[in-house]
């Protein structure tokens, strides 16, 4: 069994249609191992998927390196672990990792501004799965990762994005192209299960995307605009 970095916290319909679309992608991931598995959805929403078969191990680690793994029993000082934006104030992030982890607003590493200014500024929705390094010790304060930090603000220096949760990377493709703006967008990127960015493409204005395919999707959505 393996816990990964991504919820599933929608319902009814859209939820098995989430759960399918996983199913899928644990086999992209794993299938041409010998494994079998099936993919479930745990109390606090995380994804764990049961795995059995001669490659059980080796596919555990494959999916625990492509999503990142829940497993606070693991957290060691200096090291790097995957959690999901849980909420944010004026003190700064908590993410879930199967605890709760605080990430002061010194400690996030994006500029100056307020850790509400730093969400608005780089279009982050709630559950997007983010990277931290575990500090240990006995204030509980961690801090994101270079890496995660390199990542968000590679988001501000293309031409845009349009960041979505609730909503699986068909659903946003499909949604941008019923809107009549498949032209206006290079991809879809997959952020976690639910979570989404779409990347405008050059002369798209992001308010406006979101604007457009904001009635058709019931998410919480924001606009990575370029520096």
């Amino acid at each position: 069994m393996v816990v990964l970095a991504t919820k599933c916290y929608v319902a009814g319909d859209a939820r098995d249609r989430a759960l399918d679309g996983m199913q899928s992608l644990v086999g992209n991931d794993v299938g041409d191992l010998h494994v079998e598995w099936d993919v479930s959805v745990r109390e606090d929403d995380f994804v764990e998927v049961a795995l059995s078969g001669d490659d059980a191990t080796v596919a555990a680690n494959v999916l625990a390196e492509e999503w990142g793994e829940i497993d606070p029993d693991a957290h060691e000082p200096d090291e790097t672990f995957v959690g999901t934006l849980e909420r944010w104030d004026e003190d700064g992030f908590v993410l879930d990792a199967g605890v709760d982890i605080y990430v002061p607003a010194s400690e996030l590493g994006l500029g100056a501004g307020s850790p509400e200014q730093i969400v608005e500024r780089f279009g982050l929705v709630q559950h997007t799965p983010l990277t931290f390094v575990y500090q240990g010790g006995e204030d509980g304060a961690h801090r994101l990762a270079d890496a995660e930090r390199d990542r968000l603000y590679d988001w501000r220096r293309g031409d845009g994005r349009v960041n979505v949760n609730s909503a699986t990377r068909g659903e946003v493709r499909a949604t941008v192209n019923r809107a009549g703006h498949a032209r206006d967008i290079v991809t879809v990127e997959r952020l976690g299960l639910l979570e989404q960015s779409v990347v405008v493409g050059e002369g798209t204005d992001p308010p406006g995307l979101l604007a457009s395919i904001g009635s058709y999707l019931p998410a919480e959505m924001r606009c990575v605009l370029p520096a």
